[in-house]
């Protein structure tokens, strides 16, 4: 199988990202899976789900993430915009809720430029902010032909891109070699 190795993934450096869909969680597992040093995923505390260190561990090594949680979007921007500034880490990776204005969009991009780090937004469908240097929507894609053993099939749209290329490609994480594959779509 091919190398998923489009131009735009992974997503510019030193830029700030978004994707939504039921794969979302598994995009940021995979980007995060591209870096070598740490990452922080900053959540609000009010969400009661947890992240799964089994769940991302065959994407990369789980003492390489910072699990943060705060009181609100509020603070999870803010914790966001330190972090990328700061060039500790690698990736920051931040579930929103609630539509994210211009004016803090450009505050992360001007963090993640400083810090040159890479900033991915979690948001919910249709609450993107013009700030984004990309927008991805990524879903599972039930394939009945799959072997039991491989990984989900995944469908990533690319939907937004300000360097103006959009697609949507069918990929698989591959666990050993810790990368995704591209595949072709699934028949019905």
């Amino acid at each position: 199988m091919p190398h998923f190795a489009p131009s735009f993934y992974p997503p510019r450096l030193s830029r700030t990202h978004e994707v939504c869909g039921a794969g979302a969680h598994g995009f940021a597992c995979a980007l995060m899976a591209r870096y070598s040093g740490f990452g922080l995923w900053v959540q609000e505390g009010w969400d009661v789900r947890q992240l799964n260190p089994s769940g991302f561990a065959d994407f990369f090594d789980p003492a390489r993430l910072i699990v943060c949680t705060t009181k609100g979007q509020t603070e999870t921007l803010a914790v966001a915009e330190e972090a990328l500034r700061s060039g500790a880490v690698s990736l920051v990776v931040m579930q929103l809720n609630q539509s994210l204005g211009l004016t803090e969009g450009r505050r992360l991009q001007l963090a993640a430029r400083d810090g040159n780090a890479t900033g991915l937004a979690i948001i919910p469908e249709g609450m993107g902010s013009n700030a984004a240097e990309t927008r991805w929507r990524c879903t599972p894609v039930f394939d009945p032909s799959a072997d039991a053993s491989d990984s989900t099939l995944q469908k990533w749209e690319l939907i937004k891109n300000k360097s103006g290329t959009l697609g949507v490609w069918h990929v698989r994480w591959d666990t050993a070699a810790r990368r995704l594959v591209m595949v072709p779509p699934s028949r019905k």
